[in-house]
C-alpha cells in the first residue's frame, strides 16, 4: 500500500498524549494509516507525499471516539409525541416506529449519523444496535449494514451486536416482533464476530456484544452473553443505571440494586462498560474503579430524558474510566460529539461548581478516555506510532476569534458548532472544507430523506 500523508506547518497540535503536550508550528507524517513522526516544522525527514496538506492556521486535534449511539434513531429524532416523556414511557411510544425497520433504514440512517459524527470529528463510531426485527425469512444483517455505511464514508466502526429477549408479555418494555430467543442470538453473535471484527491494532472493523438493558433481557441471555464473549475474546456493553425507574423496576423484581445483578452474571471488568451509569451509590463508583468497568457518558441524552446527571467528578477522581458519548439521535437528537463535548462542560460547571473537571479533561475525555473504554490503545491521541486519526479546525473563522490562548479548552469552553475543515480517519480525509469526501451530501441528504418518509409512514 505505502500510502502516505503529511499535514505540515500545523499552528497548533493539542496531542491528548500521556503528558498533554500543546505543539506549536509541527509536521505530521502518515504512512498506511498510521503516524510516523511528530516533530518541529522542517524537521520532518520526508517532504513528499502522495497527499500534502497546509496546516498554517489550523489546529489538530486527536480524532474523537464515540462510545455509545444507537444509529438508527436517526429517523426518529425530533418528534414532538416523544419530547417531553421519561425513558420507560419513551421507549415503548418508539418501540412501535423501531419494529419497522429494515436493512435500507438501517442502511440510510447510518449514513446520515456517521455523517453527522465525521463532519464533527469523530473518527471511530461505537453503535449499539439491538432492534431486530422479525423480517420473516431471518436473512437481513442489520450490522453488516451498518459496516457497508462506515465503508463508503471511511469511517472507523465499531459495531455492537445488540440483544433482547423480554418483550411485553414476558415483563418487558418492547413488542413481542423484536426480541429473539437466546439461541438465535448466540448464533447470530458468534457468526457476526467470525466475519467482522477483526483485532489487528488498526482495524476499521470491530464487535462487541451488547443485550439491551436488564429491563429488556434475560438473565440467561446475560450470562451466555458474558460466557461467549470471553470466549470469542471480545468486550461487553449495556445500558446500566440510566433512571431510577430502572433502579426500582431491578428492586422489586430481583431485590437487588443494578449493578450487584449485573455482578452476579459476570457483568464487570475492564472488557466492560455500562451506558449512562447515573444512578450508582457511594460504593458501587468504588467498584467500578477497582474493577475497571468502563462508563459512556451521555449528558445530553441524560438531560433530554430528564435522567440525571453521572457523577463524573467522582468517578474521575476514583480512577473509573469515562469516555464520552452522544447517545441515540431520538434521545440527543444529534450526531456531534463536539457539542457533547461542551455540554458535558456547562453541565458539571453548574452541578459541581469548582469540583467539576476542566475544560480540556472533556476533550480528553472524548479521546483518550473514551479510547480506554473501547480498549483501544492505538486511537485517541496524535503521537507516533497512533492511528492516523485526527481533525484540523481553521483558527480564523470568526467564533475562535480572541479565544486562542487556550486550544486544549476550546471544544469545551468555546464550542465548536460548525463542522471542521478537515477529518483524516486511517490516513485518508474523509472531510474537506466540512464537506464529506465518500458521498454527495446532496444525494445523501434527498435519498435518506425518501427512506425516512417511507418509513415513518408505516
Amino acid at each position: 500500500m505505502n500510502r502516505t500523508l503529511l499535514v505540515k506547518n500545523v499552528m497548533c497540535i493539542v496531542t491528548c498524549d500521556d503528558s498533554d503536550r500543546v505543539l506549536r508550528d509541527a509536521d505530521v507524517f502518515v504512512k498506511d494509516g498510521v503516524i510516523v513522526s511528530v516533530r518541529k516544522a522542517g524537521d520532518t525527514a520526508e517532504r513528499e507525499a502522495d497527499e500534502v496538506i497546509d496546516g498554517r492556521h489550523m489546529v489538530m486535534y486527536p480524532g474523537l471516539v464515540n462510545t455509545h449511539h444507537h444509529l438508527y434513531q436517526t429517523f426518529s429524532r425530533n418528534l414532538p409525541q416523544v419530547q417531553n416523556m421519561e425513558l420507560f414511557d419513551w421507549l415503548k411510544t418508539l418501540y412501535e416506529i423501531w419494529k419497522n425497520l429494515d436493512e435500507e433504514t438501517v442502511y440510510w440512517s447510518s449514513l446520515t449519523g456517521i455523517a453527522e459524527l465525521l463532519k464533527y470529528g469523530c473518527t471511530t463510531v461505537l453503535d449499539h444496535h439491538y432492534v431486530f426485527p422479525d423480517s420473516g425469512n431471518g436473512s437481513a444483517d442489520l450490522i453488516g449494514t451498518q459496516f457497508a455505511a462506515a465503508d463508503v464514508l471511511g469511517a472507523r466502526f465499531y459495531a455492537t451486536r445488540g440483544s433482547m429477549d423480554l418483550s411485553v408479555k414476558d415483563g418487558g418494555l418492547p413488542p413481542d416482533s423484536v426480541v429473539q430467543s437466546v439461541d438465535a442470538i448466540m448464533k447470530d453473535s458468534e457468526e457476526l464476530v467470525r466475519r467482522y471484527h477483526d483485532r489487528s491494532p488498526f482495524a476499521m472493523h470491530r464487535v462487541a456484544l451488547a443485550p439491551c438493558s436488564p429491563f429488556s433481557v434475560s438473565e440467561t441471555l446475560l450470562r451466555e452473553t458474558a460466557v461467549l464473549a470471553r470466549d470469542l475474546k471480545v468486550r461487553m456493553h449495556t445500558h446500566l443505571c440510566e433512571t431510577k425507574d430502572e433502579e426500582n423496576y431491578m428492586l422489586e423484581r430481583f431485590g437487588i440494586r443494578p449493578l450487584e445483578y449485573m455482578r452476579r452474571l459476570g457483568w464487570t471488568g475492564d472488557d466492560v462498560w455500562y451506558a449512562h451509569g447515573i444512578h450508582f451509590n457511594d460504593e458501587e463508583l468504588k467498584f467500578l474503579a477497582e474493577t475497571g468497568t468502563g462508563v459512556a457518558h451521555c449528558p445530553a441524552s441524560n438531560m433530554k430524558l430528564s435522567s440525571g446527571i453521572a457523577r463524573i467528578p467522582e468517578m474521575l477522581k476514583l480512577g473509573v474510566r469515562v469516555g464520552l458519548a452522544v447517545d441515540g439521535s431520538a434521545s440527543n437528537d444529534g450526531s456531534s460529539l463536539l457539542e457533547e463535548i461542551r455540554t458535558a462542560f456547562l453541565l458539571h460547571r453548574l452541578n459541581a461548581s469548582h469540583e467539576a473537571p476542566s475544560a480540556y479533561a472533556f476533550l480528553k475525555m472524548a479521546t483518550r478516555g473514551s479510547a480506554s473504554v473501547l480498549g483501544w490503545e492505538e486511537i485517541g491521541s496524535v503521537e507516533e506510532g497512533k492511528a492516523a486519526d485526527f481533525f484540523l479546525i481553521d483558527s480564523r473563522r470568526p467564533a475562535l476569534i480572541g479565544a486562542q490562548e487556550d486550544f486544549a479548552g476550546a471544544p469545551a469552553a468555546i464550542g465548536i458548532r460548525e463542522p471542521v475543515d478537515i477529518t483524516v480517519v486511517n490516513g485518508r480525509v474523509v472531510v474537506r472544507d466540512g464537506h464529506l469526501t465518500g458521498m454527495d451530501e446532496a444525494v445523501l441528504s434527498e435519498k435518506a430523506n425518501q427512506v425516512f418518509e417511507k418509513y415513518i409512514g408505516r
